[in-house]
C-alpha cells in the first residue's frame, strides 16, 4: 500500500473557522495513524476514516494546538458510540495522560486506559504497525519536543513538529520524499529559537536533500502563500502549502 499524508489541520495558535490546529493523518502498509491532535482535528478525522480503525496516534508534544483534541477522542471513543476493538496506543511525550487527566479534574488518569494506552516517547523511540514504522527524533522546542519518520514500502516522510532551528532537523529530513514543516514564524524575535521562519524550513529541505517541501503551521503574522513562497525561495524544489482536506501521496 502507498503512503499516504492527509491534512486534518494547518492553524496555529488556535483554529479558524474553516481550519483546525495541527493534525494528519498518515497512512501506509494498512496501519492507519493520527499524527498531532490539535483542536478541531477530530472532526475533520472522521471525514477521511472511521477512528475505531486508528492503528496508533501519535503526538508531537503538549501544547493544546498539537494535541487538545485527545479529549474529544475520549468522548467519541468512551461515550459516543465509537466503539474502539482495544485501548488504541498513543505515543506521546511523558506527561500527556496526566495532562489528560487534569482536564477531566481527575487525580490520576487510571480512568483513561479503557480507551488510551498511552506509551512515552524518547529520542529514537521506533514502533512498527503493520508495515509502517515510526521513528521519533527529539527537536528543540519550548517543551518536550519530536519530530516524526514514517516509513513504508521504500517511501518515507518527515514532519518537524513544532521546533526552532537545531542540528537534529536536517538529520530527521535526510533524503526525505516528502518534508512537512512548520514555518510558523515571520522573523526569530529576541534570539528565540522555539519555531522556524519559512527561510529556515526551506534551508532545512535544502540541508536534508528532501524530495518535496510541504509548508504547515504558518502562524497569524504570515499567510501560507507569502511563507510557502519564501520557504521555496531558499529551497529551490518542489515546495507546496498544505491545505485542510488534501492528501498527499508521498
Amino acid at each position: 500500500m502507498s503512503l499516504t499524508l492527509t491534512v486534518l489541520g494547518t492553524a496555529s495558535p488556535h483554529p479558524g473557522p474553516d481550519t483546525p490546529c495541527s493534525g494528519h493523518l498518515v497512512r501506509g502498509g494498512g496501519a492507519e495513524v493520527w499524527v498531532d491532535a490539535g483542536t478541531g482535528t477530530f472532526a475533520e478525522l472522521q471525514r477521511h476514516t472511521d477512528p475505531t480503525r486508528l492503528s496508533a496516534i501519535w503526538i508531537s508534544h503538549l501544547h493544546a494546538d498539537h494535541y487538545a483534541d485527545l479529549t474529544a477522542a475520549f468522548y467519541g471513543f468512551a461515550y459516543g458510540g465509537l466503539t474502539l476493538p482495544a485501548p488504541v496506543p498513543v505515543y506521546a511525550p511523558r506527561d500527556c495522560a496526566a495532562r489528560l487527566a487534569g482536564f477531566f479534574g481527575r487525580p490520576d488518569s487510571g480512568f483513561l486506559s479503557g480507551v488510551f494506552d498511552f506509551r512515552p516517547l524518547h529520542d529514537g523511540h521506533t514502533v512498527r504497525h503493520a508495515d509502517l514504522t515510526l521513528t521519533a527524533r527529539e527537536v528543540l522546542h519550548d517543551v518536550e519536543a519530536y519530530g516524526l519518520w514514517a516509513e513504508s514500502g521504500g517511501r518515507a516522510l518527515a514532519y518537524s513538529g513544532d521546533t526552532g532551528p537545531c542540528d537534529a532537523l536536517p538529520r530527521l529530513a535526510d533524503g526525505a520524499d516528502l518534508f512537512l514543516c512548520e514555518a510558523d514564524i515571520d522573523a526569530h524575535r529576541d534570539g528565540e529559537q522555539v519555531h522556524l521562519t519559512p527561510e529556515d524550513a526551506g534551508g532545512v529541505a535544502r540541508a536534508a536533500r528532501a524530495r518535496q517541501l510541504l509548508v504547515t503551521h504558518v502562524g497569524p503574522t504570515l499567510t501560507p502563500e507569502h511563507a510557502t513562497a519564501r520557504a521555496a525561495s531558499v529551497f529551490g524544489g518542489r515546495t507546496t502549502a498544505a491545505r485542510v482536506g488534501e492528501t498527499y501521496t508521498v
